[in-house]
């Protein structure tokens, strides 16, 4: 017979809060950087499509989920869905782009194809400064999809 007593239950829906690491400066780290240079990795994280087809799609989307509610003044979660909406507004645009350049015989997509990549990466450059500084852009003629 076991004369021990019983061990109680945890009390119910009780989880203690998630915090982000401290650093000795008192700031959190978000993947082990600072708030405003977090901000400005998930707006350069979308360059990653360079290196590896689609990263420039996951990655900013991978770094804005795992920290959007680790953030109580909700920057990282406007950020996110802001690079969200570019990243399907763009690729939107890109079809559009396809579609006039085969519909015009390649001749709109000498003009089209190169204003979509630099519209593009000016934006990102642009977003990703303004969230260094910590502000918050709104992108131009972005299709808001997440609000």
């Amino acid at each position: 017979m076991n004369t021990e007593p019983p061990i109680p239950p945890p009390p119910d829906n009780v989880c203690p809060p998630v915090r982000p690491p401290m650093p000795a400066g008192g700031e959190p780290l978000f993947w082990g950087m600072k708030f405003n240079l977090f901000n400005m990795m998930m707006y350069f994280a979308c360059f990653a499509w360079f290196v590896v087809p689609v990263a420039g799609v996951i990655l900013p989307i991978v770094m804005w989920a795992t920290n959007k509610d680790r953030d109580a003044s909700g920057m990282i979660d406007r950020h996110g869905k802001n690079i969200l909406n570019f990243v399907i507004s763009m690729a939107i645009y890109g079809v559009a782009v396809v579609i006039l350049a085969v519909a015009s015989f390649g001749i709109l997509g000498f003009v089209l194809g190169p204003a979509w990549a630099v519209y593009g990466i000016v934006v990102i450059i642009k977003g990703a400064v303004a969230a260094n500084e910590g502000q918050y852009w709104p992108i131009p003629y972005c299709i808001r999809f997440f609000t």
